[in-house]
């Protein structure tokens, strides 16, 4: 019997972010195909709201499916029987509203909570809450337009619920902060300001669940450097299509890398990692990025609580390192959405 899976994709407020979820699912959909255990169904949801049910997610399949409001929408996602679905949208309302839409419309799903999700999205809670747990962050304050920072330089200015690095600036001295404010606060309302933790050096985590158990993946490594390249930044992250759109940043050598496990750091950031999942309450996976600082210490910077599984997701990238396939994680992850909470 096989397993019909909804890729729900788009986003309903953000053409950036529209794009980008169309990528990295579209990816997914090619990655984990297997007619043998999984009919795929995609829906997408184009800014503005309304949906559409394509054939695949490339822009001609989603330009030549007719158009539904979400009343419309709703009713004919009710009708296709889905066994689990895999969200796939990266702004807010979709990693929240869509999400709590699939619990209201008792579909199970891969991945984390609306409740978890608005957790992870909102930079100053989410280092509040693992702060609790007893994960080091740095000092950090939030401002509105027109506060100012209290912090003294270096410091990271960042949109306090802006993904991907938008807005992010490192301030060196105290006349960079206005500059640096109006940048952050052009992505979001609220903007936190955190101490600079020298390098060091910068890591990802990520963990998946598998049949019960919380593992640890290996750690995958970013380029940076105190002087020429201090903080990653949006351009590390998405880069621009040969045609104007989106494209993901490959995932070379030069740019990251993934940390051998007998590294002392690796259990060390693990461990800092669960702390998170268990405080956030995570489930399925997660992804965490810390800063070390010179002394071998793990800050916490922000939370990913999403995978996309397509090849150049960073948990995919990470379990591969592990011996863990695409298709293995996919599976697992199905399985844990239908095996529902203990």
């Amino acid at each position: 019997m096989t397993l019909r899976v909804l890729h729900l994709a788009g986003s309903p407020v953000s053409e950036f972010y529209a794009d980008l979820s169309r990528l990295y699912a579209a990816d997914a959909l090619v990655a984990t195909a297997d007619p043998e255990r999984y009919e795929f169904v995609a829906a997408y949801v184009a800014p503005g709201g309304q949906w559409c049910f394509p054939s695949g997610l490339t822009p001609e399949a989603i330009a030549a499916a007719p158009s539904m409001e979400v009343g419309e929408a709703l009713a004919h996602l009710a009708s296709l029987d889905i066994d689990v679905a895999v969200p796939q949208l990266f702004c807010i309302p979709g990693m929240t509203s869509y999400r709590a839409l699939l619990d209201v419309l008792a579909i199970p799903y891969v991945g984390n909570t609306p409740d978890a999700m608005a957790l992870g999205a909102h930079k100053a809670r989410a280092r509040s809450v693992v702060s609790a747990a007893g994960v080091s962050v740095p000092a950090g304050e939030v401002l509105r337009i027109g506060e100012r920072p209290s912090i003294a330089p270096p410091a990271v200015v960042k949109p306090v619920d802006a993904d991907n690095s938008l807005g992010i600036g490192l301030v060196r001295e105290s006349d960079e902060y206005d500059d640096a404010l109006a940048a952050a606060f052009a992505h979001s309302d609220e903007v936190l300001v955190e101490s600079y933790v020298e390098l060091g050096r910068e890591v990802r985590v990520g963990l998946v669940e598998r049949s019960g158990e919380l593992v640890g993946l290996p750690l995958e490594e970013y380029s940076v450097h105190p002087d020429t390249k201090p903080i990653r930044d949006h351009a590390d992250k998405i880069g621009a299509g040969v045609e104007g759109g989106l494209r993901l940043m490959a995932k070379d050598a030069e740019h990251a890398w993934i940390v051998d496990a007998a590294d002392p750091l690796t259990e060390r950031v693990q461990e800092a990692a669960r702390r998170c999942h268990r405080a956030m309450g995570a489930r399925h996976y997660s992804l965490f990025d810390f800063r070390i600082d010179e002394h071998g210490e793990p800050w916490f910077l922000e939370a990913g609580l999403y995978c996309s599984f397509a090849r150049t997701s960073v948990v995919a990238v990470m379990a591969a390192a592990a011996g863990i396939t695409l298709p293995d994680l996919f599976a697992t992850a199905l399985a844990e959405a239908l095996r529902g909470p203990d």
